[in-house]
């Protein structure tokens, strides 16, 4: 075993994909390949699962990568130290479901970073996604939500993902709406209410399921339904269409207050909001950095933090 295999092991999952990797690594791809088939030789287990749709990392792989990343973080220490070569940057890596909380915080994050260089990326994605990017060490942090509806279906695929799932807060439903709305002045919604408007839903793809929706309730027949994939398009159509989707009623300067309102949604159904993470992995430093600051800003909003 080397220090250039666990480079290019590290640098696979990063990529997502051998080709990605070989191309970023400046070796032929048969090359790659080879390597990493005689480190899974020499440590006798198979670090990567390969498919027609393409690579992934096992339970061993998984494990492995943790181990392979420290010793590439010890090296670079001792390189620092010893041959005066500029320091790592920074790195953090967060999945998120559509939520505004979780990039305030990744902001607020960043202004409190004491570093000269860092590397960060924050991505919106699919529940199903957020869970797999975790899995596959590609993000740190994933932001999803739990409910009484799909906790067994998460917990079960967290579970078989070696993920745990950190609670932080409990929200009441709400839902958005434009302010122009005549729905906007009352202290409270029903679905019943919200039925003459269209009814917006982040889409979760051929593989979604009910219980990866983002909403936690939804009307069980809307005349008018838009799947879309981002908040940006969401926002718009809110106040465009007179659409509404359900949400935490986390507000922050993200949201066009002028123009848009989060109305609480009569229901007893509530979300339990959380990060999950591997289960054998420390946060880096500034993974830490990013959840200290997730809390402060769900303090800042007046909710309570869950205990774990």
């Amino acid at each position: 075993m080397t220090l250039l295999q666990l480079k290019y092991v590290v640098k696979i999952v990063e990529c997502g994909s051998m080709n990605e990797a070989s191309k970023e690594l400046y070796i032929s791809q048969p090359a790659l390949s080879s390597a990493i088939k005689e480190l899974e030789k020499e440590m006798n287990i198979e670090i990567f699962t390969r498919s027609p749709q393409g690579i992934s990392l096992t339970v061993d792989g998984q494990e492995f990568i943790t181990y392979a990343r420290q010793i590439l973080d010890q090296t670079a220490l001792l390189e620092n130290r010893y041959k005066h070569t500029r320091p790592r940057r920074q790195l953090c890596q967060v999945a998120t479901q559509h939520y505004m909380f979780a990039v305030e915080a990744f902001v607020e994050m960043i202004k409190n970073m004491n570093a000269d260089e860092y590397e960060f990326a924050i991505r919106e994605m699919r529940t199903r996604d957020i869970i797999n990017s975790v899995a596959n060490m590609q993000s740190e942090i994933g932001i999803i939500y739990t409910s009484d509806f799909n906790r067994d279906v998460i917990s079960k695929l967290l579970r078989e993902k070696r993920l745990v799932f950190h609670p932080l807060f409990r929200a009441n439903l709400h839902v958005y709406l434009s302010r122009t709305n005549p729905l906007a002045s009352k202290e409270k919604v029903t679905l019943k209410d919200l039925e003459p408007y269209p009814f917006l839903q982040y889409d979760q793809g051929e593989e979604g399921s009910f219980y990866f929706y983002e909403e936690a309730i939804w009307p069980k027949y809307a005349r008018k339904q838009i799947n879309v994939s981002d908040r940006a398009t969401i926002f718009n159509f809110i106040v465009g269409l007179n659409g509404y989707t359900i949400c935490t009623g986390i507000n922050n300067e993200d949201l066009d207050n002028e123009k848009i309102i989060a109305v609480p949604l009569d229901s007893d159904v509530t979300m339990l909001l959380g990060w999950i993470g591997m289960s054998r992995t420390n946060l880096s430093k500034a993974g830490e950095g990013y959840l200290a600051q997730l809390k402060q800003v769900v303090l800042s909003h007046g909710l309570s933090l869950a205990e774990e």
